[in-house]
């Protein structure tokens, strides 16, 4: 075949794979993990403590990382606060502590998901492909190419959802976890309809989580906090016996 011919034909774009970063102090668990991904068709790096972490995230190429709650040194609450705070790749945080307690700090610090050890490899895959797909939907509506604006406007407050930052009414600007941001999300997305926990936590997390309410009690207690102001306190509702509610927007 001539290579005029062969330049005319489409070629086949084959996706990058997805690049997860494992980081445990468990030499056995990561080769699991890491082999098992691998197999499944991701890029793995492996780190064993919060500062070879810091060197592969500073290549700016991670897409997911998977957390272990307990390691020598800093542990991994306090990583992944920071990532969250600095606006990093979605956390799934993984422990052998399942308390309910454990669960609930871990979401309110930023994690996208929780999983006790032991777990199946299957499950964390799956886990995996859920947090991407959320947060494929969500930066494809929020302004590349879907229908939202890149800004939301409610209540004299703006949402920049590609920077993931807030806005006050009097111009101060807000700081918003993952979670946080994840959260108020959903609400804005569906004004004025009561939303069960249950519901939210499957907007949040999807179907089958191992999520507990009062993780969603915690987070929207710390988000209603950050909308407070003189004159929209009540933006999110307590619905008795239901849940919550987002204010209708005007």
């Amino acid at each position: 075949m001539s290579s005029a011919i062969q330049s005319a034909m489409p070629q086949t774009v084959t996706a990058a794979p997805t690049r997860i970063l494992v980081v445990d102090d468990d030499a056995d668990l990561r080769e699991l993990i890491s082999g098992f991904l691998s197999q499944n068709g991701f890029e793995v790096q492996t780190a064993a403590q919060g500062r070879d972490m810091e060197k592969i995230l500073a290549r700016g190429d991670i897409q997911l990382i998977v957390l272990d709650y307990m390691m020598p040194g800093e542990d991994g609450l306090s990583i992944c606060k920071r990532i969250n705070e600095q606006g990093g790749p979605p956390v799934i945080m993984l422990s052998a502590r399942g308390e309910e307690i454990d669960r609930i700090v871990g979401l309110e610090l930023g994690a996208d998901d929780y999983m006790a050890k032991p777990f199946h490899p299957r499950e964390l895959l799956a886990r995996i492909r859920a947090v991407m797909r959320r947060r494929e939907a969500r930066n494809g509506l929020n302004g590349f190419g879907g229908e939202k604006s890149p800004i939301t406007h409610f209540f004299n407050w703006q949402l920049d959802n590609i920077k993931r930052t807030l806005v006050r009414p009097d111009g101060i600007q807000v700081a918003l976890s993952n979670a946080e941001f994840e959260l108020l999300r959903v609400f804005l997305d569906r004004p004025g309809r009561a939303l069960s926990r249950d519901q939210i936590l499957d907007y949040l997390h999807g179907p089958n989580t191992d999520s507990f309410d009062r993780a969603i009690d915690v987070q929207i207690s710390r988000l209603r906090k950050k909308l407070s102001d003189d004159a929209n306190e009540d933006i999110i509702r307590t619905i008795r016996g239901i849940g919550y509610m987002f204010k209708p927007l005007k």
